[in-house]
């Protein structure tokens, strides 16, 4: 089953990072990937662009442009991973590895569902409850 965790910080220490900063929680998080990959559990990951250059599409029609991502939290959502898991259980195992090397991150972790137009969405087992 594939999961996403959503890795959430604050922005703005984020950005308070030296690169050398940076760079050694790049080192630590790749460690972390390395491992995923060898059990092949790691589908794409992304570090998203700052907050400041994010736009939201809202509204009817053709909707409306507004600047920034308007989250009602204090973090950002900064980055995404979408894993293969057999459980929750086993996404939640994979989150906690990368908060180990993160751990002022929080992570969200999602069940994600396929969608193919005109194909029925697979029922999940929460739907089923």
């Amino acid at each position: 089953m594939l999961y996403a965790i959503l890795a959430y910080h604050v922005e703005a220490e984020v950005m308070s990072w030296t690169p050398e900063e940076d760079a050694a929680l790049m080192v630590n998080l790749l460690a972390v990937h390395d491992r995923l990959n060898a059990h092949k559990l790691l589908g794409p990951t992304a570090r998203l662009g700052g907050t400041a250059k994010a736009r939201t599409l809202r509204g009817p029609g053709a909707g409306m442009v507004l600047d920034g991502p308007f989250a009602e939290t204090k973090e950002q959502l900064l980055g995404l991973y979408v894993v293969d898991c057999a459980s929750e259980d086993a996404a939640l195992d994979v989150a906690r590895q990368l908060r180990q090397v993160n751990p002022t991150a929080v992570y969200e972790i999602r069940e994600i569902r396929k969608y193919l137009p005109g194909a029925p969405v697979a029922a999940t087992e929460a739907a089923e409850e």
